[in-house]
């Protein structure tokens, strides 16, 4: 992807607040408890967004073979969408799939 910066960096979710590790395959963008992220990027790992709002899991679309999370910042209300990661709570991705 163009722009893409990588970033698999371990944090604190805001909004579970559960230690979250490292993905060690691909760039770690969301809690994989909650599925909770945080709106920080422009572009992919540039951490250049100044809003900083917590995004909301939606709903998830599918996206070649796997899926995407949808996403709202509860801040700015703007959708975002990231793709799911292995460790990922796939009950709650069940769960935001019935709301599509």
């Amino acid at each position: 992807m163009k722009n893409f910066l990588m970033r698999d960096e371990a944090f604190i979710c805001e909004n579970c607040h559960k230690e979250v590790k490292a993905l060690n395959y691909t760039a770690r963008d969301h809690c994989p408890f909650c599925l909770y992220s945080k709106h920080v990027d422009i572009n992919p790992g540039d951490r250049a967004n100044t809003c900083h709002g917590l995004l909301k899991p939606i709903g998830i679309e599918k996206f070649k073979d796997t899926y995407k999370i949808i996403y709202k910042c509860e801040k700015c209300n703007k959708l975002h969408k990231n793709i799911t990661a292995k460790d990922d709570n796939m009950d709650l991705i069940i769960e935001l799939s019935t709301n599509n």
